[in-house]
């Protein structure tokens, strides 16, 4: 009797381990971002969150008592990670402009670019939403004119109005990702390379220059 039971004992499970809450924080934020850049913001529940994760609802709930403030948290988590595919910090203000543009012709934002027409449409109904996105648009802002006034200090955009620049730049990836739904393929260059268009005359650079430096791109 005691050999069975010694046997029993030696091939038991192993107790699970619970993950420190900042891990499993980080766990429900990154699964509620990709959920909201995969299917939108709308389709963050906390039952969808623990589908994915293979948990219970009520672990959601712990860290996050309302679906409402996950929401948020996913959409500034999604906003932050994808700033950093926008904006590089090596080489010259003409380089980054380059890449930034390239980035958006390339239709690498367009997961982005649906996440903030989304989310700019469910910030009317939400105004913790509403403020996420502002704090976000600001910091991109922020950043894209920090490159323009890099860009004039190094001669790479001479005469530009950083703060107008960035606006109208702006204004021209927001007009080309109002159709980031559209069932039908866009193709016309006035329409694809609306950014770099509008970035070279806001920047007051002679025609075809970004298009130049986009070229020159590693890779």
């Amino acid at each position: 009797m005691g050999g069975v039971t010694s046997s029993t004992s030696s091939h038991s499970a192993p107790p699970r381990t619970r993950k420190p809450p900042e891990e499993r924080r980080e766990d429900i934020l990154a699964c509620a971002a990709a959920i909201a850049i995969e299917e939108g913001l709308e389709r963050i529940t906390l039952r969808a969150v623990a589908a994915r994760l293979g948990v219970r609802p009520g672990l959601i709930t712990h860290y996050f008592p309302v679906a409402e403030d996950l929401v948020v948290a996913a959409f500034a988590r999604a906003a932050v990670l994808e700033r950093e595919q926008f904006f590089t910090t090596g080489g010259t203000p003409m380089q980054r402009l380059a890449r930034f543009v390239d980035h958006v012709e390339q239709g690498r934002s367009l997961p982005l670019a649906r996440l903030w027409l989304n989310a700019r449409h469910l910030s009317r109904f939400s105004p913790p939403l509403d403020t996420e996105l502002q704090i976000q648009d600001e910091l991109d802002r922020e950043r894209l004119t920090a490159m323009i006034e890099d860009g004039i200090a190094s001669g790479d955009f001479p005469g530009a109005d950083a703060e107008s620049a960035c606006i109208r730049i702006f204004i021209a990836l927001d007009g080309g990702g109002s159709y980031v739904n559209s069932s039908q393929p866009i193709e016309h260059p006035a329409h694809t390379r609306v950014v770099a268009d509008v970035a070279e005359w806001a920047l007051g650079l002679e025609v075809g220059a970004l298009r130049e430096a986009m070229a020159a791109l590693p890779g």
